[in-house]
């Protein structure tokens, strides 16, 4: 017991000093012990690999970015180095996965007795390996995608049996689950029904909400409204722009016959 709560200070003093590799080795060893970690150690892990990874993701938007604008540009020296750079951070990405991917594998899923920690687990799953896709290609992107699918349906189930709409967990969930069908599988309508879904059930019961749980919940909620305000814009550009090009090619139709 001693070695466990060890390890969660040490994670918690790396988290206070803002040196996340080091809270990430410090909650594998936790998550290594082959227990249902509490509330807070899982907690702990999740932000300890979000940051880890999130610097990285970051990292090659920019990286993947400045390739764009230097393609345009055809400087073929400079392009190289960029590419290398960006293959660089994606080797990073790759083992940061795969690293958290075995751990929930091989520890966390099977020692997991609630549906909330399942559904958490499920969901990091489902995370990972959206993370993957968002920079792999051809066959590693698709069954990056599919592994991601996998995990997030699974999530689901268990979310849709044991928690409640209102439930934090839940709602974090839907948020990424619908984010994966509109940025992964480039599918708006799964997305925002799903999101949309979510949400109206949420709404549905809100008298319900707990106190401690109140501000998580409502901040997923707002997160949830803001995509889909956001995708179902996009959407009506998307379908105006369809609209035009009918009308276009109406025209252009109805010029070939006046001639």
């Amino acid at each position: 017991m001693a070695d466990r709560e060890n390890a969660v200070y040490q994670a918690k003093l790396a988290e206070q000093a803002e040196r996340y590799d080091e809270m990430v080795k410090s909650m594998k060893n936790v998550a290594g012990m082959d227990v249902e970690l509490t509330v807070e150690e899982r907690n702990l892990l999740s932000v300890a690999y979000k940051n880890v990874i999130g610097a990285r993701r970051a990292s090659w938007r920019i990286i993947s970015s400045l390739e764009q604008k230097e393609e345009s540009k055809e400087g073929e020296g400079i392009i190289k180095m960029i590419q290398e750079y960006r293959q660089l951070v994606e080797t990073e990405l790759k083992t940061i996965c795969k690293d958290i991917l075995d751990v929930l594998d091989k520890h966390l899923i099977p020692s997991a007795n609630t549906g909330e920690s399942k559904v958490f687990y499920y969901k990091m799953k489902g995370d990972y390996h959206r993370y993957l896709a968002e920079f792999a290609t051809g066959n590693d992107r698709k069954e990056a995608a599919e592994n991601s699918l996998a995990a997030y349906k699974a999530a689901n189930d268990i979310a849709a049996e044991g928690l409640p709409p209102t439930h934090p967990i839940r709602l974090g969930l839907a948020l990424n689950f619908s984010v994966f069908y509109y940025e992964i599988l480039n599918s708006p309508d799964r997305a925002c029904k799903l999101a949309k879904t979510a949400f109206d059930d949420a709404i549905a019961e809100l008298d319900t909400l707990s106190e401690e749980s109140y501000k998580d919940s409502t901040l997923i909620m707002q997160l949830l409204r803001d995509n889909l305000t956001l995708w179902t814009s996009d959407m009506q550009g998307y379908w105006i722009e369809i609209q035009h090009r009918k009308a276009a090619v109406q025209c252009s139709t109805m010029h070939h016959w006046l001639s």
